[in-house]
This record gives C-alpha cells, structure tokens and sequence, in this order.
C-alpha cells in the first residue's frame, strides 16, 4: 500500500512539475443570469473591533437567465464591514428557489470600494458567488467559478442587481 501512495504522489509530482511549465491561459466570462434582490432596510450594528458592521436583509427577488430561473427565497442577508480605508467587505448569504422547484445556496463575497481608494475613479462594485446546487440539472454550479458585478438602479429602488459571469 506504501508503495502505491508513494507512486501516486510520484505521478502527482510530476504532474504539477510539468504543468508548471504550460502558460496559463488567459481568463474569460460568460454571462449566465441576473439575480434581482429585494432587500429591506439596513440594521446598523455600530463599530466594532474590525470596522462598522449591518446587516441587509434579503426579502426575495427574481432570477433570470437561459440555463436558470427563479426567485430569491426571503431569509438571507448581506452582511457587511465597512473598513477604515472606506471600502467595505460584503458576505451575502441566501437561497434561490428555481421555477422546477430545486433549492440553491447562495454565498456571495465581495467588495464595494468607493471612487478614489483603489485609484479607480467610479465605484468597484464586484463579488465572487459561490453556489451549492443539487447534482442533477444544476450541478455545474457546484464546480464553476463566477464572478459578478452589482448595481442599483433608480427606477429600482430596494432592488440590488447582480449581473452572473462563469468563469472560462
């Protein structure tokens, strides 16, 4: 048995000695679908040990896209810090229901920084979800990476908008 755990790491090795040597390719998206999440009003923590802490509660919402559709299942929240540079962390955590009935879970991290702090001269409103998704018809979720951006729109208000990319 030690024997083949030593030719497995072995082959492993090598593997990753040779894999070193191939470029990596270069990275691009796809958008999948939009996720629009209603949200009440902020609950204000206050400051603590690492920045000004709320919570957002998530009231529900829709999904829309070619491979998935649904709604946003009231109960999640965005949590977030707000840090002493001005930028703030984001941790959002809820569940999608789809039209077929199949439950997701959501967990999207990110940042919102504002202009001037990155030297970026608008908003940087971005986040990488994280989906964990029955095998079956959603199971690419399960091994996908995303990216996403997020937005408001006047004409939208207590509406966030989080445009879906898979990575390539």
């Amino acid at each position: 048995m030690l024997r083949s755990l030593v030719g497995l790491l072995t082959l492993v090795l090598c593997g990753i000695t040779s894999a070193q040597n191939v470029p990596a390719p270069t990275l691009a998206t796809e958008y999948v679908f939009t996720i629009e999440a209603a949200i009440a009003d902020v609950l204000t923590m206050g400051t603590s040990i690492d920045g000004e802490r709320r919570s957002i509660p998530i009231t529900g919402g829709t999904v829309r896209g070619a491979e998935l559709n649904g709604e946003v299942v009231p109960g999640g929240a965005d949590y977030q810090v707000t840090r002493s540079d001005g930028s703030t962390l984001l941790r959002a955590v809820y569940m999608i229901r789809t039209d077929d009935g199949m439950l997701i879970n959501v967990i999207n991290e990110g940042y919102i920084v504002p202009p001037g702090i990155r030297g970026n001269d608008s908003l940087y409103f971005r986040t990488a979800p994280q989906f964990t998704a029955p095998t079956g018809k959603y199971g690419w979720l399960n091994n996908t990476v995303f990216v996403s951006a997020i937005g408001v729109r006047p004409e939208k208000p207590g509406i966030v908008i989080i445009d879906v990319y898979r990575v390539l």
